[in-house]
Formats: C-alpha cells, sequence, structure tokens
C-alpha cells in the first residue's frame, strides 16, 4: 500500500560526498545506498562519533548551536490516527481541540523567543491539511514573525502546490514535514494517508522555493535497518533537507505506542552521526525527547553532529527542557547560541 520514494517524482542525489548544497544541484549519477547506510549504523561507536564530528567539524562551528521556538498555534482535533500523537482525535490523552491563534497572541509568543535568543520560530496546527479558508490567516501570523526579523516555519500538514507557493509569498522560509519512519513500517504507525503523500508535499514545498524541514521519529518499535531506512529517504531527496529534525518517541498515555519499550540511548546518538554524515550541510536538531535524555546524552548527541534544538518549555504538547536548564548545558559544554 505504501509508495516508496524511488517510485515518487522526486529524484536522487549522491549524498556520500562533501560536497555543498550548491554543488548538488548537478545531475545525479547515482544514489546513496540503503546498505551504505546500514553499514554507518554498524560502526563501533567510537569510529561513527569520530566520523560524524569530522563531517561535522568540515561544515559547522562545533562549538555553536542554531536555537528554534516551536509554538503550537492549533492544538488537537487532528483527523489523523498516527499512533504517536497525543493530538489525534483518534486516541483518549486529554488534549482539548482549540481554534487557531490570532496575530496578538502569535506576536507575543515570538517575541518571548526572540528575547531568549531563538532566531527561528516555527508554527504548528493539528490539521491533515491546510484548508483554503485558513491560508490567509496562517499568512497574517507568518508576517509577524517576519516583522521582528526572525527566520519563519511552519508545519500545518499537507499542502497543494498552490498554498506552498502563497506561503512562500507571505515570507514563509521554512515548511516542516516529517517522513517519520521508513517506508515499509510507516502503514503500522498511520492508516489516514500515505507515504507518497508526505513526498507530494515536499515536492510542493521546493518547487515553491521554500526550504524543507524534514525528519522522522525513532524509538516507535523499530529495527535499526528501519532507522537506516528513514535516513535513506531523508539523504536521497533532492535536495535533501536544509533542517532534520530528530524526534526521539515521547510515551504518552492514551496513544497507540505509550507502552512501547524505549529505545536504547545510545541507539538514538547514532542516528544523529548516521543523520549528520549523510545529510553533512543539513541542520540537524534535536527535538522530541530531549527532556527525557539527561544532559550527557544531548552532549554526545551534539559531539555527532546535532546543530540545533527547539527551545522552550513545550513542543506542541508534550514538556521540553525550560529555558534555564538549556542555558546551563549549553554554558557548561562552551556552546554558543546562533
Amino acid at each position: 500500500m505504501t509508495t516508496l520514494l524511488s517510485e515518487s517524482p522526486m529524484t536522487f542525489v549522491p549524498v556520500g560526498s562533501m560536497a555543498s548544497q550548491a554543488t548538488r544541484a548537478a545531475p545525479a549519477m547515482e544514489r546513496l545506498s540503503l546498505a551504505h547506510i546500514q553499514a554507518l549504523f554498524d560502526l563501533p561507536f567510537n569510529d561513527l562519533m569520530f566520523q560524524a564530528q569530522t563531517v561535522h567539524r568540515e561544515h559547522f562551528n562545533p562549538s555553536e548551536v542554531q536555537l528554534s521556538t516551536l509554538l503550537s498555534i492549533k492544538t488537537g482535533g487532528c483527523p489523523e490516527d498516527c499512533a504517536y500523537c497525543p493530538q489525534s482525535v483518534h486516541h483518549d490523552t486529554g488534549v482539548d481541540a482549540t481554534k487557531l491563534m490570532d496575530v496578538d497572541e502569535v506576536r507575543q509568543a515570538a517575541s518571548a523567543a526572540k528575547a531568549q535568543g531563538a532566531s527561528r520560530f516555527c508554527m504548528g496546527a493539528a490539521w491533515r491539511e491546510l484548508h483554503e479558508r485558513d491560508v490567509d490567516k496562517v499568512a497574517a501570523l507568518i508576517g509577524v514573525v517576519k516583522d521582528l526579523g526572525m527566520e519563519a516555519c511552519c508545519t500545518l500538514g499537507m499542502l497543494t502546490s498552490s498554498q506552498a507557493n502563497t506561503l512562500k509569498a507571505a515570507g514563509l522560509d521554512y515548511y516542516n514535514h516529517n517522513l517519520d519512519t521508513a517506508p515499509e513500517l510507516y502503514g503500522d504507525i498511520i492508516s489516514t494517508r500515505v507515504y507518497q503523500d508526505r513526498l507530494d508535499t515536499l515536492q510542493h514545498v521546493r518547487q515553491a522555493g521554500m526550504h524543507v524541514c524534514s525528519g522522522g521519529i525513532v524509538g516507535m518499535g523499530e529495527s535499526r535497518a528501519q532507522r537506516a531506512g528513514l535516513i535513506h529517504q531523508l539523504a536521497n531527496l533532492d535536495p535533501y533537507p536544509e533542517s532534520v529534525p530528530i524526534n526521539h518517541l515521547v510515551h504518552v498515555e492514551g496513544t497507540p505506542l505509550a507502552t512501547t519499550q524505549a529505545l536504547d540511548v545510545f541507539e538514538f546518538v547514532r542516528t544523529i552521526a548516521v543523520a549528520r554524515i549523510t545529510m553533512p550541510t543539513a541542520r540537524v536538531r534535536l527535538s522530541a525527547g530531549r527532556q527525557e535524555m539527561g544532559d550527557g546524552i544531548q552532549a554526545l548527541c551534539f559531539m555527532a553532529g546535532a546543530n540545533s534544538i527547539f527551545y522552550g518549555d513545550k513542543l506542541l504538547t508534550t514538556g521540553n527542557p525550560d529555558w534555564a536548564r538549556d542555558q546551563a548545558l549549553l554554558s557548561s559544554l562552551d556552546i554558543q547560541t546562533v
């Protein structure tokens, strides 16, 4: 039932080299193989970390982390049945549906985020897709963020080509639409849309001239091979995403994945490292699940090439380390923020 990426109109490029994004526009003669990515996952941990840190230093200052803030501008009531999500109407998680925030509410939240050092402000709405009646409202919210001098990002579900063009014209810099997991596992996690729907939205975003933010969730019961499959899909998009959020599953009571066995934390670090090696110029972002990781594992993730975090006390509906804790961690690691 799931359409694989190789059947998509999106194309592939080799990502094994350290070429810049600009040079990667040339026609591809080959693609990064799944076997190669699986081999990276299977490296001895120290060897993988060394390779990831080497790649990271070729493209970024290893002592800098970009800060983003995520705000839920419309919470709950989503018709999708994503097994991990507390905002789905299919799961009894105690999350109440809300209306879309207004301009003043978003301006206040974005101003506070900027004051705390965030350079990108992301707005998420619990929709299956962006409805035409809401396009102009979202465009106005994008304008608020841009007026504050911040990068604007949205995650609003599926987009049409026309909607993507409208959001681009409003000033949207990034659009987030995660692939979530490997294609062969996708149908076990979500039944209300197929993998190709996600790929189509990413294509519309690219064609509109926006940057792509796309990653996934690990710890949903997948195998290492399936984690490699997720990275394989992302790394072979043409071009690969400029921003790659890697989420660690948050076990929310009431969701089908609430009792899933916790992923070994070093597997999470391996995923960060492989994402860095295969997408060398992307911002690899620590996203959901940081609150449960502890400072030591987050430090290892930074060593593995993570160079962006979501900043603030909540990610949509789940907890996140508070501002003071993040400041203390980054200070103790001598990491500067951008």
